[in-house]
């Protein structure tokens, strides 16, 4: 079997071997470095690159038969190309020698490849006619098959190229659309909260490992155990900024009636995505969309006017409102200004009056339509505001004029940078909602050794294993196959 390591049989013989032998090559040291781990005999290709026309396309190949698909398609008769170098070949059919492009093809030979195992690539042009020609070729080649969604990168998890949430970190910087949820998936994806884990887990495993009645190792053990729990319950009370910064911070417009909230919307989108009219109560759903605000995800929603009504369908509007304010992150409390009273005690019952009706306590409070005020009302406006004591962070504009428009937004990112945090300082945060369970699962379980371990010997080492198979079931050291599935079915078909 040492034959794939050197030139001794035909290459055809050699993937025979490799296919059949898997299990056993995995146990093997004869490659240079590290031995591949070998998971799947099949062959998978795939488009990896995005569809639609575009100038250079990816064709992804991995498995036992890659050179075999390399071979027959680049018009290699004898050596393979030098790995991870670019060869310029004519792309032909397998079976009918027809051209169908001229682009680069590259050989990765396990186990130094994405997958851990043999892999090709073809560069080729973007075009949908060229594209689906190589790949219905690849098709027609013996013990090859499409790929599934995310399999490539199941495969290099199951190799032990990634971990678990260095593949949770890859999907989020596929899917990032804004600097910030970048930056905190590549520092993801590098490594850092694997590790953070994996040293929690290393040290758990020393408490499991040298317990035992005696005083001595059991004060050890239980020193070792409450950092580490102190760590994890520190690392749970970071407010959800990872997971804010992955998945968009919830910034809902609120208010009554005709204060400009729908024009807030249009104002911050640039476009009309919602209806503005004088008519009172003309928005009655939430009208939902996407920004990036100074590179952090906001999903901005514009919500019903806050009043009491007869009509069943606003009335429904006002409840959806409410839910959607309960739920959210940072409320912006939309009052029109040209309604404020010059009166400090009747300003502040009026202000306040519009925060009380909203079940939330992270507010920003906009000030509308103050292009309706003259000056000398302004200043005495913001003379006002500045007396009144309890108030929230106020912005003073005009969506007609765009008065003060600026210094909204720079309090509103001031605002979601602080929800979200800085994803390059510190240490890295929780990012998913089952990273959050799993690791509540491991303090309750450490909370289990604390209680019993002067009591029980057995119930103690059992909260141990208990944090551990949690602590395991993040990085994917221990997990059922369902977990895998998760992860893994928001990946597209190349990747």
């Amino acid at each position: 079997l040492h034959c794939c390591s050197c030139c001794c049989l035909r290459d055809d013989v050699c993937i025979i071997l490799y296919s059949r032998w898997t299990p056993l090559f995995r146990h093997l040291s004869s490659f240079d470095g590290d031995p591949p781990a070998l998971i799947d005999a099949e062959t998978i290709f795939a488009l990896s690159s995005g569809h639609g026309k575009c100038g250079v396309a990816v064709v992804r190949i991995s498995g036992p038969a890659s050179a075999t698909a390399l071979r027959c398609m680049a018009g290699l008769t004898r050596s393979l190309p030098v790995p991870r170098s670019a060869l310029l070949r004519s792309i032909t059919h397998p079976q009918s020698k027809e051209v169908l492009d001229r682009g680069l093809v590259l050989w990765f030979p396990a186990p130094h490849s994405f997958t851990g195992e043999d892999s090709v690539e073809f560069h080729i042009h973007g075009g949908p006619a060229v594209t689906a020609a190589v790949l219905q070729a690849l098709g027609s080649v013996p013990g090859i098959r499409p790929a599934e969604s995310g399999e490539f990168t199941r495969r290099a998890f199951q190799a032990g190229k990634l971990g678990l949430t260095e593949v949770e970190g890859l999907g989020d910087l596929i899917h990032a659309e804004t600097e910030a949820q970048r930056r905190q998936a590549l520092r993801q994806m590098s490594g850092e909260l694997g590790h953070l884990y994996q040293d929690w887990s290393h040290s758990l495993k020393r408490v499991r490992l040298i317990y035992s009645p005696h005083l001595l190792q059991s004060l050890l053990c239980n020193v070792v155990a409450t950092k580490e729990t102190f760590y994890m319950v520190r690392h749970l009370r970071d407010e959800r900024r990872g997971e804010r910064l992955r998945s968009g911070v919830q910034v809902v417009i609120a208010g009554a009636t005709n204060a400009g909230k729908s024009s807030l919307l249009n104002t911050l989108c640039q476009r009309p995505a919602a209806i503005v009219s004088p008519i009172a109560g003309t928005t009655r759903d939430v009208v939902e969309t996407a920004l990036d605000i100074g590179g952090f995800p906001v999903v901005l929603s514009d919500t019903a006017g806050l009043r009491d009504s007869r009509d069943l369908v606003e009335r429904e509007g006002v409840r959806r409102a409410r839910e959607r304010v309960e739920q959210a992150d940072l409320t912006l409390v939309v009052v029109d200004c040209s309604l404020l009273s010059t009166d400090i005690k009747q300003a502040s019952d009026f202000l306040q009056d519009h925060l009380n009706k909203l079940p939330s306590d992270r507010f920003l409070l906009v000030l509308n339509k103050v292009d309706l005020l003259p000056e000398e009302q302004r200043q005495m406006l913001k003379l006002i505001l500045g007396c009144i004591s309890g108030l929230p962070p106020v912005c003073m504009m005009s969506c007609h004029t765009s008065e003060g428009l600026q210094d909204f937004l720079t309090t509103l990112h001031s605002r979601v940078k602080t929800l979200c945090g800085d994803p390059l300082s510190g240490a890295p945060t929780l990012t998913q909602a089952r990273h959050r369970s799993h690791l509540q699962h491991c303090v309750t379980a450490l909370d289990q050794y604390q209680r019993y371990r002067d009591l029980d010997l057995a119930l103690a080492a059992e909260g141990i294993r208990l944090a551990l198979t949690s602590l395991g079931r993040i990085t994917g050291k221990v997990g059922p196959e369902e977990i895998l599935d998760i992860i893994f079915k928001d990946f597209c078909i190349g990747k």
